[in-house]
């Protein structure tokens, strides 16, 4: 099934319905959505695209982007979704990969692209927009099987080059019903904000809002600001959206600072990195109980186990700090295993690699079966996460098992000590990594953005984990670098270190 059939469905049952909104002015209803996307469809078709077809989108956040989105799947090609805020070489590696045949661009990005680029680039401007609602609409989505491409998902590079997962319709439909079941429900008095890249885990959530008939909701700014997600919240009420834990943070910084409730603010689903229990901890007691944490990847996205709110705000079990440091259960589309290095199944407690089966999981890497060998074995997905299950079932994780430290023979799990540092009140970030040392194979360095004593520090972590794991080198950053997605660069910060031990 195509998952644009849900946008069709909607039209049909509820055209009226107020759908799309920049800020608090609706500019289409779901008559309208669908109208658009099936001319969209048709222009497309124009200019030869057609089924199996990759067609990209270079967009900031606005309401033209899910039009666009709905568009391609309507004519039966694959949405080739990059983030806007890109490097050019970037962006063009992808197209490359990709094989895009065509590229919608906000404008102000355009010429950059079109310079690096062979595929054909229009810019999402009026005078695009005027010709496209003059193409023949196509009546329905294009039939396409579940296995199907609908959504080539390139990584987010961190260790090297990205790699183009392949999301397939069935994929979306499993992982967006699981949604439903084990994340928040949904309906058509809900709207969902878009304040993070919709290339990303914003966006993939749209098609169960589509079929629920949601509103949906871009700030006029395109991106994150809080005090216009505080006023827009006001304004729609049962706002949902998605945070990366950084967002999380500063919306909680700012509410304090200007008083704000959270009013109209649902549901926030916090994923893509770790969320340190200080930073949770305070959002739960500025907001309530709104919070949900997703644990996923791009190769099975968004899909992998959910921490409740009940679970993220409950201070009343005897383990509900374990459970709070924890991404929570296994979704219900997917099993989990802890693996050891051939795969077989750990016990409880014990630390090995996450592994996860089931339906939401990747067929593949697009166009490197080397990758897609290393990824799948066995009828599993290896993440390449390092956790561990307790016996409820709850994951912790530790680390990657690239980011994990062997020091005198013992391993040794970033999360966990920057967890013990995020704990000081001066210190605002932390990232921990491991260096070569001459005897102990590597030692531990913290980069640390706040202004903490050294002494006070090393005594915290005396105070609550072996004297091995305590840092021996604390260096002082003013940010950590990160990706366009948030993600704390650990491999920049390894080159510092090498660059500062060359001779």
């Amino acid at each position: 099934m195509n998952i644009a059939e849900w946008l069709a469905r909607r039209a049909a049952t509820d055209p009226g319905r107020a759908a799309l909104f920049s800020g608090t002015r609706c500019v289409a209803d779901y008559g309208a959505f669908h109208a658009r996307a099936g001319r969209i469809a048709g222009w497309l078709g124009a200019q030869g695209i057609g089924a199996g077809d990759r067609v990209a989108l270079v967009l900031h956040n606005q309401p033209d982007y899910l039009t666009l989105l709905f568009g391609i799947w309507y004519a039966g090609a694959a949405a080739v979704p990059v983030n806007a805020r890109l490097h050019g070489r970037e962006v063009a590696f992808i197209l490359g990969d990709a094989g895009a045949r065509l590229c919608f661009v906000s404008p102000a990005l355009a010429g950059g692209i079109a310079d690096a680029t062979g595929c054909a680039v229009h810019a999402v401007h009026p005078d695009l927009l005027s010709e496209i609602d003059s193409a023949p609409q196509v009546a329905s989505p294009a039939p396409r099987d579940p296995q199907d491409l609908a959504w080539l998902f390139y990584t987010s590079g961190t260790t090297g080059r990205p790699k183009g997962v392949m999301i397939t319709h069935r994929m979306l439909t499993v992982m967006s019903l699981a949604y439903a079941t084990d994340v928040d429900r949904p309906d058509a008095c809900d709207a969902v904000l878009y304040a993070a890249p919709m290339s990303h885990g914003a966006g993939i959530y749209a098609m169960l809002h589509v079929l629920c008939g949601a509103r949906h909701v871009c700030p006029e700014s395109g991106g994150f600001d809080p005090a216009e997600i505080f006023a827009l919240a006001r304004h729609h009420d049962n706002i949902q959206m998605f945070a990366a834990p950084t967002m999380v943070r500063r919306l909680t910084d700012v509410a304090r600072e200007t008083g704000q409730s959270g009013q109209g603010l649902r549901t926030v689903i916090y994923a893509g990195g770790p969320m340190y229990q200080a930073d949770i901890l305070d959002a739960v007691d500025t907001f309530g109980a709104i919070f949900v944490q997703v644990y996923g990847q791009g190769e099975c996205p968004m899909a992998i186990t959910a921490l409740s709110r009940h679970d993220v705000a409950d201070r009343s079990h005897p383990r509900w700090r374990e459970r709070l440091g924890s991404v929570g259960r296994a979704q219900s589309a997917v099993r989990l295993r802890i693996g050891d290095a051939d795969g077989a199944p750990l016990p409880p407690g014990t630390v090995g690699e996450v592994m996860v089966q089931g339906d939401p999981v990747m067929p593949g890497y697009w166009q490197n079966p080397e990758g897609s060998a290393d990824a799948l074995r066995g009828g599993w997905l290896w993440t390449g996460d390092m956790g561990a299950l307790d016996e409820d079932g709850y994951l912790t994780l530790h680390d990657r098992s690239k980011d994990m430290i062997i020091s005198g023979g013992s391993n040794i799990y970033p999360r966990e000590v920057e967890e013990v540092l995020l704990s000081h009140p001066q210190v605002q970030e932390v990232s921990v990594v491991g260096r070569p040392h001459p005897d102990w194979g590597e030692e531990v360095v913290a980069f640390v953005v706040g202004d903490a004593p050294d002494a006070a520090l090393d005594q915290l972590c005396l105070e609550q984990i072996a004297r091995f794991k305590r840092p021996r080198t604390y260096l002082r950053l003013s940010e950590l670098p990160k990706n366009n997605y948030g993600k704390v660069l650990k491999t920049e910060l390894r080159a510092r270190l090498a660059a500062d031990d060359a001779p």
